[in-house]
This record gives structure tokens, sequence and C-alpha cells, in this order.
């Protein structure tokens, strides 16, 4: 069965971050399973890359009006009224991803929230991206985590992996790169308690941050063993990650999700995560997590891997039955079922 798929998301390529990633990858796989899509979304491209299906950006009202009216069936790539309003007129099924938390940044719930509460209840079917989601913003959602960019991230067995820690975000608060560094300085100062004399670590990123963070490994005087790499993409992102053992997430914000550790993971690096929100979905079994926001409990977690190689191992090889459950490929297929089954309700 061929569909007229509408897929609306606030953000797209060439925006960068986890709804933009799988918007790219659902909408290519929707694409190449035979169905038709049309895309319409607020990011603007100076580029105008092309893509094998129709990209509407910035629309106008009427636009908006012709594409419910073309399509079968409505997508919300995170719940999208300024783009999905239309379907109020046309009444299509629709299916809706969370994607991220349907609250304030504080965890209350403001009159946004609550109109999306609203309008989720005509969907056909609601996906989250994690379990931590599902119970907090729609216990009735089917669970479906997200996919990672096969085609960027694999392991590259001619790279040594001679380099121990990474962490691999943007350079704010929330995302918790400060307590990466102090778990580092942690373990330098009692390296022979853990087996690993000189630890060190490399954060790939950019943000307001760097400067706070450059000035706090200054101050522990970390710097011979703490490197910023800047932002990397692609086949340099790829190496990178490729050279080390263990990619650390320890995020204080709580995740939607955490597509960083399929990334790291795919690159043959062991997660070790913040247990808050949808970090744990992320790594499965094939990482550890700890008390999020507690550096103490962090290097406890690096030191139980370090001195247990078989757990290292067993961790590395649980990786592999992990990232299949999320090649692009088979979450497509899930999200496809969903959107398929809205047809026939």
């Amino acid at each position: 069965m061929s569909l007229k798929i509408l897929f609306l998301s606030h953000a797209f390529y060439p925006n960068v971050g986890g709804i933009e990633v799988n918007a790219e990858i659902l909408a290519q796989a929707f694409y190449e399973a035979g169905h038709e899509v049309r895309i319409v979304t607020w990011s603007k491209d100076s580029e105008n890359k092309d893509f094998p299906y129709s990209v509407i950006r910035n629309p106008k009202k009427f636009e908006l009006i012709q594409e419910h009216a073309w399509a079968d069936v409505i997508f919300e790539n995170n719940p999208c009224l300024r783009l999905s309003w239309p379907n109020i007129l046309f009444n299509k099924p629709s299916v809706i991803a969370l994607n991220t938390w349907v609250s304030r940044n504080n965890g209350t719930i403001g009159i946004q929230d609550r109109l999306k509460q609203a309008w989720f209840k005509r969907a056909k079917g609601i996906i989250a991206v994690s379990d931590a989601i599902r119970k907090r913003c729609w216990p009735k959602a089917i669970v479906i985590g997200n996919p990672y960019r096969i085609q960027v991230f694999s392991i590259l067995p001619d790279i040594p992996r001679k380099k121990d820690f990474v962490f691999l975000g943007r350079l704010v608060s929330d995302k918790g790169a400060d307590l990466a560094i102090l778990a580092l300085h942690q373990m330098r100062t009692s390296a022979a308690d853990i087996s690993l004399p000189q630890p060190r670590l490399t954060i790939i990123g950019s943000g307001p941050e760097r400067g706070k963070l450059e000035k706090l490994v200054a101050d522990l005087k970390l710097g011979d063993c703490v490197h910023f790499t800047g932002s990397l993409h692609g086949e340099k992102l790829n190496i990178c990650l490729n050279q080390h053992r263990f990619l650390l997430a320890p995020s204080i914000w709580e995740e939607p999700f955490g597509n960083v550790a399929l990334e790291g993971m795919a690159c043959g690096c062991v997660p070790i995560v913040a247990d808050g929100g949808g970090l744990p979905d992320a790594v499965g079994n094939a990482g550890l997590t700890f008390m999020r926001g507690n550096v103490d409990a962090l290097v406890s977690s690096i030191k139980t891997v370090i001195q247990n190689p078989a757990l290292e191992q067993r961790l590395r090889q649980e990786a592999t039955i992990h990232l299949k459950a999320h090649h692009p490929d088979k979450v497509a297929s899930q999200y496809l079922k969903v959107i398929e089954a809205a047809m026939i309700k």
C-alpha cells in the first residue's frame, strides 16, 4: 500500500540535532519503502540541498492547506501545531512522534503543553522515543527507540583505539562536560587505584560554555590530558570516536533519548551515561549508567569497567545486538506499521 505521507517537522536539514537526524532518516526510509513523502518545515537551507522527496520550507497558510489536502496521512515528527492545524479541516489520520518532553524547561505544564495534549487525543497513533517519554508524557504511546546514522558511524578496524575517554555534545551546562572533567581530575589524582596511570579526555563539540570549561581544565592543571577538538562531522567525527574506548554522556538534563550513546557505541565505544531520562534506553545492556549529576558515581562506574575486562568485553558484545534494534531500516519499519495501522482505524 503506497501512501501519501505529509511529514511535518519544525526542524530539518541543515539544522543539527536529534529531531533533525530522525527526520532525515525516517523520511528517506519512508520514501525507499515506496511511499510518497513531502516534508514541511520551518528550517531554511541556503544551499538548497536536493532530496528524493519534496521539502517545503517556511510554508504560507495556503500552502499548508494544500499539502494537507494532498496527504493520505499526517506524520508529526514531534508535535507541530503551527504546521498541523489545517488537519482540523480535513481530519486525516495522523501519527505523532514524541521526541522530547511535553513540558516547560522547568518541568511545569504550560498552556502550549495542554494544547498539545488535547491535540494528541485526535491522533490515531502516538510514538515515544523512550520509555521515560512515554511514562511522563503519554502513557498509551508506543515506544520506538531512535535510529542512528549507519552511513556516518561505524567501527574502523584499522584505527588504533589508544585513547581513553571522549565526550560528544554541545558545550552547554545541561550536557555535563564539566562532570567529565571533574571525573578525570579525580582519576588523575588516584590513578594507581584504577589501573589507568594517565587517563585522557577528548571533548568534541562547541558551544557557549567552552571558555568556562577551558578555565576549569586550567584551574585543575589538566591541560596536558584534556583536548578540545571543536565540532567534528562526518568522517572526521567517525575517526575520532574510533580512537577511544569509552564515551561519557554525563548529562545533567534528563535527555529524552540520547542519540550520542548509539553513535559512540556504533564506533566501538562503551557508553557510560547518566541515569536520567531516556539515556538508559539508549544504552540498553550495552553500557553503564550512574547517578545523574554525581561525579563520584561516574568515577565508580568508570572504575568498575576498567578493572573488569570481562565486563568491557561483554558490553561490546551486547552493543552488536543493541544496535540492530536501532538500525534505520528496523526503526522505520516499526514507524510505518504504526502509520499504516492509522489508516485502518
